[in-house]
């Protein structure tokens, strides 16, 4: 009895040392995957990569890290590297049917650092959401909309669905459209907004805007104008040419067709 007492308190003894061993490695190397992943973040360590490819490789990295870390404590914990394979496989096939969704995000993460359909700061479109991107991670897309909102988007999801990158290029075309009176001078307009459109510094000269009529009605014509930008002032170029269009019909005394309309009433 007292030599069953004595192994016992061996054992209990080696048990608790095991125990406290491995959780004293766990929270070191805890603290130290943090700090290293925040030293590799603000050193710029992988400022070689575009902030896309690094953003991922940091989450790939701490991914990776902890699973050692947690295998190093196993194996401290005096458990069979065998057994913990085996069971880690059986459970690995369960845990692959029960997550499914997170697999294919994380498959669809891998494939969009592949194919770089889009970048950190484009402006993009998809699953019927807008915005700049913000971060790319293993399983989601972080969109900023124009409202401010933050969006996140399942890579998978993404990977599966169309997406319209508006910042790819290095320029964009600004489609716009207004109406004039059916009685107005089709060049006099034409003139009128060009010479607008010249001294509006974030309109490209070269592709040159161009103004043609598109259609119109009994009492009015339909001009689309067509303006080349840069596609970081897209929407500057747009806002500030559509003014441009209004100063300049009301400066050359073009009338609209609704003052038309209203006149012959």
């Amino acid at each position: 009895m007292g030599m069953f007492l004595e192994n016992a308190g061996a054992l209990i003894t080696a048990g608790c040392i095991r125990i406290a061993t491995a959780l004293v490695i766990y929270l070191i190397g805890g603290f130290v995957i943090k700090k290293l992943l925040k030293f590799i973040g603000e050193k710029g360590l992988l400022k070689k990569l575009d902030p896309t490819t690094a953003s991922f490789a940091l989450d790939a990295a701490k991914v990776v890290l902890y699973i050692l870390l947690i295998i190093s404590v196993i194996g401290v914990l005096g458990v069979p590297m065998a057994s913990v394979i085996t069971v880690l496989a059986s459970a690995g096939v369960a845990v692959g049917m029960a997550m499914q969704g997170s697999l294919s995000n994380l498959a669809g993460g891998v494939m969009l650092m592949i194919f770089k359909p889009y970048h950190v700061g484009n402006f993009i479109e998809t699953v019927g959401e807008s915005g700049t991107v913000k971060e790319i991670s293993m399983f989601y897309t972080t969109l900023l909309t124009p409202d401010n909102r933050k969006v996140l988007i399942p890579n998978g999801a993404i990977m599966n669905a169309n997406v319209k990158n508006y910042s790819s290029e290095e320029t964009r075309r600004v489609d716009l459209s207004f109406t004039v009176a059916r009685g107005e001078d089709v060049e006099a307009v034409r003139k009128a907004v060009l010479e607008a459109f010249a001294g509006n510094e974030l309109i490209l000269k070269d592709p040159a805007p161009v103004v043609p009529v598109n259609g119109g009605s009994d009492q009015a014509m339909t001009f689309t104008p067509m303006i080349w930008c840069k596609s970081a002032d897209y929407w500057g170029a747009r806002f500030s040419a559509e003014q441009n269009i209004a100063e300049a019909l009301k400066k050359a005394g073009i009338k609209a067709p609704a003052a038309l309309y209203s006149q012959v009433k």
